[in-house]
């Protein structure tokens, strides 16, 4: 639902319901990569205040990205 109205008019989900829908999602899909850099990117579009936290989500991102190493 959210990437669907966000598509459609990103102006006409507020930034707190955006907020709270990737909290949520990341919660339950804790594992996946492509939502945590989906979210990351919401949070730079927010502004400067969130970049850490942005940070901190791609940071995870990129550590499921990586093989495993035996």
């Amino acid at each position: 639902m959210l990437r669907g109205a966000v598509a459609e008019d990103w102006m006409a989900v507020p930034v707190w319901a955006r907020d709270l829908a990737y909290r949520l999602v990341c919660l339950r899909c804790p594992d996946d990569p492509g939502l945590l850099r989906e979210a990351a990117a919401d949070l730079l579009s927010v502004g400067s205040d969130w970049d850490r936290f942005a940070e901190d989500l791609t940071v995870r991102a990129d550590r499921l990205d990586e093989p495993l190493q035996e």
